[in-house]
């Protein structure tokens, strides 16, 4: 074949030829293996997967936005339930495009569909819980049956095909509590969704198991782990950006008085501090810990509910510094001040998670920073919310400083934990 007829011939890893466009990009022929992913090609995330990132930046700067004006304990609850949703949706595309290969059309045409019912669901976060409730619901309900469906019949004949069926099956049985939910008010609702929301992660450590058909093969098959821990990355990258985002937000439209260049310079300090103690060391050593793990598929689904918490984590954080730009010096607020130090707190939570996961030990400043963040919380309360940035600029440092000099110290490999009981070892 010659380039002058539309593409080019390239020989693939088992032997069959492959047609591209010209460009690279692969074009299909009706096998459903050739929507796979050749592992033997670079594994870094495609640009439609970037695209489909960006969604989220403004998806979690609507939940912060919610959350920051109505700063109550049952508002931090519809916020957590809207962010699992969210969440749900972005690790499970995550894990099809590391199976699929995303630079195909075919998955290409899956995934825009997802970011636009996600950007839908966002749109309907400020009345979730009110009259937007359907909307939301319906938008996440057809994302995650949709999807799966799609992988189901797109992939017939192959391995993965009955773990997608499973997983379809667990999406319509979730689908219809949030459907339900939606179709009730007030307590109900939060009940309803709060029980679908935990559905998720239940199906997820279940590894989607069904009578009969046991546990999927999806959390045992062979993953990218290149492409997963740098998915991760790039998430933890979009909630970072969302936060500076906000904080840039906020203080742009408030002016450069002093106090607020001061609480914007705190601010930025913190956002920085979490970024650094992400990715030194476990952050930025991610690809070669999943490697190294044998249950790959296992260890990568628990690294997700440590990506979580951290996420809420940074959200809450978000918060937090809206509040320290807007209201530098009001007066005592212990719900300003368990926001500004317990965002921080539930993101040092999941680093800790991070850390046991990667190295099978939790590094004691870690601990120590998080019970400090969560004491002082009350004891500060008095203090105007930009001493309070202060007292949590001063923790983080100290963190990111003991992180810097125990590396130096005692620099540690990749040993992550044992597999748990009962848990094939084998990919």
């Amino acid at each position: 074949m010659s380039q002058a007829d539309g593409g080019a011939a390239h020989g693939t890893t088992d032997g069959r030829l492959r047609r591209t466009d010209g460009t690279g990009v692969p074009m299909t022929a009706g096998n459903p293996r050739d929507l796979l992913r050749d592992h033997a090609e670079p594994q870094r995330a495609t640009y439609v997967e970037l695209f489909f990132d960006v969604i989220f930046v403004f998806a979690l700067t609507r939940l912060s936005h919610t959350l920051f004006s109505d700063l109550t304990w049952l508002g931090a609850l519809h916020t957590g339930i809207l962010l699992a949703a969210f969440w749900w949706v972005w690790v499970f595309t995550a894990w099809t495009t590391n199976r699929l290969n995303p630079a195909q059309p075919a998955i290409q045409l899956v995934i825009i569909p997802i970011m636009l019912g996600t950007l839908i669901m966002a749109g309907a976060v400020p009345e979730a819980f009110a009259e937007d409730g359907m909307i939301f619901a319906a938008a996440y309900v057809l994302i995650q049956v949709g999807r799966a469906l799609f992988v189901t019949v797109a992939m017939h004949g192959q391995e993965v095909t009955i773990g997608s069926l499973q997983q379809f099956i667990w999406s319509c049985i979730s689908g219809v509590l949030w459907i339900a939910g939606a179709l009730t008010d007030g307590n109900t609702r939060v009940v309803i969704w709060l029980v679908a929301a935990v559905l998720g992660y239940v199906m997820s450590r279940l590894d989607f198991r069904l009578p009969k058909l046991g546990p999927a093969r999806i959390t045992t098959q062979a993953v990218s782990a290149e492409h997963l821990a740098e998915r991760y990355q790039q998430i933890m990258i979009v909630a970072f950006g969302e936060s500076i985002l906000a904080a840039g937000g906020q203080f742009a439209g408030l002016g450069f008085e002093r106090d607020r260049v001061i609480a914007f310079v705190l601010t930025f300090a913190i956002t920085t501090l979490l970024w650094r103690i992400y990715f030194y060391r476990a952050g930025l050593l991610l690809p070669a810990v999943i490697a190294a793990s044998t249950t790959p598929a296992v260890f990568s689904r628990s690294a997700s509910y440590a990506h979580l918490l951290m996420a809420a984590g940074i959200v809450l954080s978000s918060v937090g510094d809206e509040i320290i730009i807007t209201h530098p010096f009001a007066g005592p607020n212990l719900a300003w001040s368990a926001v500004i130090l317990c965002g921080p707190a539930i993101y040092l939570a999941g680093r800790a998670r991070l850390d046991y996961l990667s190295f099978s030990r939790v590094a004691l400043s870690r601990v120590i920073g998080l019970l400090l963040l969560v004491a002082l919380a009350p004891v500060v309360a008095f203090l105007p919310p930009i001493l309070i940035a202060v007292v949590a600029v001063v923790i983080l440092a100290g963190i990111a400083a003991t992180d810097a000099v125990s590396w130096r110290v005692r620099p540690s490999e990749p040993t992550p934990p044992p597999p748990p009981r009962g848990r094939d070892p084998r990919p």
